[in-house]
């Protein structure tokens, strides 16, 4: 199972630029993630209210497709959905047909059949989202919640919204991205997200071990010592470092990394003055990151848990309004041909 990197556009966006799935950042261009950008933006103040509900997606039926566990992205989403009002159905893929025997294509269909409208799918194979939304019925919103060391597009976006809040604007920022980069999707989207928006400079911290062979192609530059890499930074985006990294010998030990790698008050004062620091969770304290820099004033993970449901709320809602679009414009055509 293998993305469509070539052209993931055909899959992603209606013929007028809408969105109709969102898979990937790849070509999605800068005018498309400012507007997703946004619209969150514009749903922040919902989750503000004392009744935090929106009708974008009334009668709509959201499935959250989790092939690999993910409380806190699978309960973002969750919330997105019925801040939409949309109705949501969690599948248990432990419990599912799936782990019965049944074909992916079967249970799709068979989900499809319940007239379901969007399927949000985490899968740990890189390109599953893309199959899926090339085997789905047309009209069918596929989301992608992650995928193997492919992507994870509404994560990095969530990251640059948080960015923007802080910052204003991308231009002139100096950001690092510092940790297990190799295999790390939620990397990958940043960089992509970064370049696309017009981040000055994008620098990838980590031992080679962690590093991908090809990683500078990706549109960054590389530096092995985190104190070089500290310098005049804006934004210090820490990664989670898997315990199976440790067992797979790329690293001698938790303390080691640490000593090299977490972010510590030492490092970080290295770094801008009004650096922020960031990490997509869940954190491991005392490995990547020193409590108290992460519960300190400079830290705004909290706000990237906040903004993950308004950018959640804003890529389900483009993207159904992206499905709706296609099938009039289809309709359309056909009517005008007298086919309908």
């Amino acid at each position: 199972m293998t993305a469509n990197a070539a052209s993931p556009n055909h899959l992603q966006l209606t013929r007028d630029g809408q969105l109709r799935h969102f898979l990937t950042l790849d070509g999605l261009g800068r005018d498309l993630l400012t507007d997703i950008l946004d619209t969150a933006d514009s749903f922040i103040e919902v989750g503000e209210r004392s009744i935090k509900k929106v009708p974008l997606l009334r009668g709509r039926t959201v499935v959250n497709l989790f092939f690999e566990s993910s409380t806190r992205t699978r309960s973002t989403f969750e919330l997105a959905a019925k801040r939409l009002s949309a109705d949501v159905l969690n599948l248990d893929i432990n419990t599912s047909a799936t782990s019965k025997g049944e074909s992916l294509s079967d249970t799709l269909l068979n989900l499809e059949a319940m007239a379901s409208d969007m399927f949000v799918v985490r899968h740990a194979q890189s390109g599953a989202p893309h199959f899926i939304a090339e085997s789905v019925t047309p009209g069918v919103a596929i989301i992608n919640a992650g995928d193997g060391r492919h992507a994870h597009p509404t994560q990095a976006m969530l990251d640059m919204l948080t960015i923007r809040q802080h910052k204003g604007a991308f231009e002139g920022l100096k950001v690092a991205i510092v940790g297990d980069i190799l295999h790390s999707r939620v990397a990958r989207s940043q960089i992509r997200a970064l370049n696309e928006l017009g981040a000055e400079q994008i620098r990838v911290i980590a031992p080679g071990t962690l590093l991908p062979s090809d990683v500078e192609s990706l549109g960054c530059t590389v530096e092995y010592d985190m104190a070089r890499g500290m310098k005049d930074l804006d934004v210090v985006i820490m990664l989670r470092l898997q315990k199976e990294r440790m067992e797979g010998a790329l690293l001698p030990s938790e303390r080691e990394f640490y000593r090299l790698y977490g972010l510590s008050q030492d490092k970080l004062a290295l770094a801008h003055p009004e650096c922020i620091v960031m990490h997509p969770g869940p954190i491991n304290r005392g490995v990547e990151i020193e409590s108290a820099v992460a519960d300190g004033p400079q830290s705004v993970i909290l706000n990237q848990v906040t903004n993950g449901i308004a950018i959640r709320m804003a890529v389900m809602s483009m993207a159904m309004g992206g499905q709706v679009a296609d099938r009039q414009q289809k309709l359309t055509e056909l009517t005008e041909r007298g086919l309908a």
